[in-house]
């Protein structure tokens, strides 16, 4: 089984080399490594002639924007299952690809626990089991901990490039919701997220946001309606249970607690 790893950059020559650096101490070898680069001014191309023996395929030429590069490798991976690992961020371990290959078992969606790092700090992001409109409506799986069977491109389609921040998180929702994609979660650790890219300010969040309501509103408008229901009865049974009325029947035995 082949793993195609693309690591999209601009800009970023000292995270590019430590993804670099990461992925070809693996003393795992089944596996391409891809690296697409927005045309970088900052000396990003001098650490790919550096790395490039380790490298099945590399350009640096302009693009439009995050997933248009994503998309690029998408276009020249020739793995059964693809994985972005962008500048920055990097496996644990040298083990970390061979552990890895033991749990991708054909299921179209194969994720992973993440190490999160900022300002020196380490700490793990868990993400669930089960997947559900309910976590995907405004959360998602990180890029770097998802390993993406590569036929499933073909059933749902590459990255939507009229988005700026949640195509990744489209594409995740749009399989499991519409095209009821497999999926597995395994409670391991294999790979590092640096804080403090394109998607980490509050301005990004906010932007983000904006975006994925856009696009529950175009795709999903039924399971939306659904959720924003869910919301007010939550909310009007936390108003009940304040209620000292019910409480008081409560206590008499002539409702039941909820």
């Amino acid at each position: 089984m082949l793993i195609s790893i693309i690591t999209i950059n601009y800009n970023n020559k000292q995270g590019l080399e430590r993804t670099l650096k990461s992925v070809q101490a693996q003393t795992f070898n089944d596996y391409e490594l891809i690296v697409i680069d927005g045309n970088s001014t900052d000396g990003s191309k001098h650490i790919i002639e550096q790395y490039k023996t380790g490298l099945n395929y590399y350009v640096s030429e302009p693009d439009t924007g995050i997933y248009n590069a994503m998309n690029k490798g998408i276009k020249q991976a020739q793995g059964d299952y693809l994985f972005f690992l962008n500048s920055g961020d990097n496996l644990v371990n040298e083990s970390a690809l061979a552990k890895v290959a033991k749990h991708l078992s054909g299921e179209d969606f194969v994720y992973f626990n993440i190490n999160r790092i900022k300002n020196n700090k380490k700490w793990v992001r868990e993400v669930p089991n089960e997947m559900s409109f309910f976590y995907l409506h405004n959360d998602t799986i990180p890029h770097q901990s998802i390993f993406i069977k590569k036929e499933l491109f073909y059933t749902v389609g590459a990255y939507d490039e009229h988005l700026k921040l949640v195509s990744d998180w489209k594409f995740i929702i749009t399989a499991l919701i519409k095209y009821n994609a497999s999926y597995k979660h395994v409670n391991e650790v294999f790979s590092n997220f640096y804080e403090g890219g394109v998607s980490s300010s509050k301005g990004s969040f906010e932007a983000m946001e904006k975006e994925r309501q856009l696009v529950l509103k175009q795709d999903f408008p039924l399971l939306l309606n659904d959720l924003k229901y869910k919301f007010k009865l939550e909310r009007t049974l936390r108003t009940l249970r304040k209620s000292r009325k019910i409480n008081w029947l409560i206590k008499l035995g002539l409702i039941n607690k909820f």
